[in-house]
Order: C-alpha cells, then sequence, then structure tokens
C-alpha cells in the first residue's frame, strides 16, 4: 500500500514538471512571436519608430506592475490557480496586438500583454521553484531551456510565416488557440500547495527579511546583469553583424540564431553541471565565459571568431537567472512570491534598460564600444555569485 502511494506522488511530480516544461516553452513561443512579427504589426499602423518605442513603454509598465503585484498575493492564493490565469492571461492577450486599428488601441494591448506575461514570468517561476523543492535538487535550467526551445520554435516559425506573407492577425489568433488547448490540459498537473508543503520543514517564524537582505540584493544584481547582457544580446547582436562587420541580413539572423541555440544547449546541461560542481562554481565559471565570448565577439572582425564568441556568451547567459531564481527560491522561507517578484523585477529592469542605453551609446561612440560594458557587467555578476552558496548555506543550516 506504501509502496503504491510513493508510487502515485512520484507519477505527479513526474507529471507536474512536465506541465511547468509547458508553460515555460508557450510562454517562449508567446514572446517570440509576438517579436518576430512586431515590424509587420508597426508597417500595417505605420508607426514611426518614436511612437513604437512608447507604445512598447505601455508592455513594460504592465508587466512591472503584474509581477509585483502576483509576487505579493502569490501566497493567499493557491499557487497553480495564478499560473493558470496569468497563462491564459498571456495567451488571450496576444492577438489583440495584432488587432488593435489604432495607435491608442495598440498601446492598450500591449499593456494587457505585458500584464500577461509579467505575470507568468513570476507565476511560472513560483512553479518551477516550488517543483524544484519537492524534487530536493536543481532543475530550474531545465525549465529555461524549454523557454529557450519555445523561443527557437515560436521565432522559426514567424520567420517562415513572414516569408510567405501571412499576416500577423491569423498567425496570433492559432498560436492563442492551440495554446488555450495545451494549457486547459497541463494546468490541472500544476505542483499544489498541498504537494510543496510535503517539504516544507521550517516553520515561519524563520523567514528572513527579503527586502533589506545583503543576499537578496547580491541576486538582485546578478539578475540585473544577466537579463540586460541577454537583452543586449537579443536585440544588438544582429545589428552589430549587420551594421558594424557588414555581413548579410541572413548571416547576422545566423548570428543570433547561433547565440540562441548555444543558450538553449547551455540550460539544458545547467542542473547537471551546477549539481556536479556547485551553483557559486557555475554561476562565475559562466558569467566569465560569456564576458569572454563577447571579447573575442567585439575584438574579432573574422565571422567565424564572431559566431564562437556569440556561442560563448550564449552559453555563459543561459544559467546565471536561472541559478538566481532558484536560489531566490530557497532564501524565501515563508512568501517566496515576493523574494521572486523582487529578484525578476531587477532583472525585468535591466531587460529593459539595457537594450535603448546600448542603443544611445553605439550613436556616440559607435557599436563595438557601446557593447563593451556587456563584458564588465557580466565580470560583475561573477563577483556576487557566492551570493548562491550563502543561500544554500543558510538553508542547510536552518535544517540542522
Amino acid at each position: 500500500m506504501v509502496l503504491n502511494v510513493q508510487r502515485e506522488e512520484r507519477r505527479r511530480l513526474r507529471l507536474a514538471r512536465m506541465a511547468v516544461d509547458i508553460f515555460f516553452f508557450l510562454n517562449g513561443v508567446m514572446t517570440a512571436t509576438f517579436s518576430t512579427r512586431l515590424p509587420a504589426v508597426q508597417m500595417r499602423l505605420a508607426l514611426p519608430p518614436g511612437q513604437l518605442g512608447l507604445a512598447l513603454l505601455g508592455c513594460t509598465i504592465g508587466g512591472l506592475l503584474a509581477m509585483n503585484i502576483v509576487g505579493r498575493v502569490s501566497s493567499r492564493f493557491e499557487g497553480k490557480v495564478i499560473t493558470t490565469l496569468a497563462a491564459f492571461g498571456m495567451c488571450l492577450t496576444l492577438p489583440l496586438v495584432a488587432f488593435a486599428p489604432t495607435l491608442p488601441l495598440f498601446l492598450l494591448a500591449l499593456v494587457f500583454f505585458g500584464a500577461g506575461s509579467g505575470a507568468m514570468d513570476v507565476s511560472m517561476n513560483l512553479q518551477g521553484t516550488a517543483v524544484e523543492r519537492v524534487y530536493g535538487r536543481s532543475i530550474m535550467n531545465s525549465f529555461h531551456a524549454y523557454f529557450s526551445l519555445g523561443s527557437l520554435a515560436g521565432a522559426s516559425l514567424g520567420s517562415i510565416l513572414a516569408a510567405f506573407d501571412v499576416k500577423p492577425e491569423p498567425h496570433f489568433f492559432a498560436i492563442t488557440v492551440v495554446g488555450c488547448v495545451v494549457l486547459m490540459w497541463s494546468s490541472r498537473f500544476l505542483c499544489s500547495s498541498k504537494q510543496e508543503q510535503m517539504v516544507q520543514k521550517q516553520p515561519a517564524k524563520t523567514a528572513l527579511s527579503f527586502h533589506i537582505s545583503p543576499t537578496l540584493m547580491r541576486l538582485g544584481v546578478i539578475a540585473f546583469c544577466s537579463l540586460l547582457s541577454v537583452g543586449a544580446l537579443f536585440d544588438w547582436s544582429a545589428v552589430y553583424l549587420s551594421g558594424t562587420l557588414h555581413t548579410s541580413t541572413g548571416l547576422a539572423a545566423t548570428g543570433f540564431t547561433t547565440f540562441l541555440l548555444c543558450m538553449a544547449i547551455g540550460r539544458s546541461v545547467g542542473d547537471f553541471l551546477a549539481t556536479r560542481f556547485g551553483a557559486t562554481a557555475i554561476m562565475r565559471m559562466a558569467c566569465l565565459l560569456a564576458a569572454i565570448g563577447l571579447v573575442l565577439a567585439l575584438l574579432f572582425a573574422w565571422t567565424p571568431v564572431v559566431f564562437f564568441g556569440l556561442g560563448l556568451v550564449g552559453i555563459g547567459l543561459s544559467v546565471p537567472f536561472p541559478l538566481v531564481l532558484s536560489a531566490a527560491g530557497r532564501l524565501a522561507k515563508r512568501d517566496r512570491g515576493a523574494t521572486l517578484a523582487t529578484v525578476t523585477t531587477w532583472g525585468y529592469c535591466g531587460m529593459i534598460a539595457g537594450p535603448p542605453v546600448i542603443g544611445f551609446l553605439a550613436e556616440q561612440v559607435g557599436m563595438r564600444l557601446a557593447l563593451a560594458p556587456v563584458g564588465f557587467l557580466c565580470v560583475l555578476a561573477a563577483f556576487c555569485a557566492p551570493a548562491v552558496r550563502t543561500v544554500v548555506v543558510k538553508e542547510d543550516e536552518g535544517r540542522m
């Protein structure tokens, strides 16, 4: 009888992990779908770059607000319900972006889509840390690997449909229909509060003061530096290849794909490496590897070397943010939602602030020098890597 119960619990845990994988994959698909078809939406609405930038600011505002709201209320409601509602919110608002007929309605659609995206970012990472705690080992990188795979799938599909002049409206609607069907099936397997409480061994009184914790601040710095670097490479790597190195647009797109592919590969093995060598060592080596890769990409003009450098950057930037989220989940003993919302907001601010700042610097000193500070941020993140080890030590000490 006991064996049957244990077998059933293991099956439920495997299904919960599969459900979180699906949520991360769909998030990547929807994010990449939006990004790849944004130029077509811009052309349909005849938006100049300045107005498009203003509209995208609505997406940012919606995301930041939703992140912090979800983080604060997550401890009061069932986590799987919040995650499901956030995912459906992002999925259902995607077509609004394509069908918006005017700039004000486009801005409003982006606010709602950004809110859905921000809420899903926090809630699905909460689910990821919950499943990880039940597993008792590092698996957060595997979830983000599915996000990278979803991004590759969404970007590839979007590029193909754009090449065949398929309009964004039917494309976005089809993604929504398929996404909703998949979410309805997979959401019932998400980790419940009862499953997570099975491994909650510390009493509530051991909760840390998240907002003033030096450890949390260092985790926030890593999140800020790593996601700013990711955002910079997302937005400017292809521009650097085509504009500075004068490659063809196809070759520039291949360089960006190389970066994405290496990031997915790095995340697929990140959990194994973190378990084998320790999260701190992997964090430090990954950040330094990203800095070295960027130096190669910026110092040499030979395309194969640049591609190799971008590949190293992709591998290096693949694991820091998932490891930070995993550490933040262990740092929180009572309100993990608020802790993850804080770390995610730091990272989100970095991803938002980086691309425009680099664009401004590029106008002044050129793209090569504008990207150079990203390497410095990777080194700074490497210096903050012991924060991950500190979290683990604190948790272990609490259990002794």
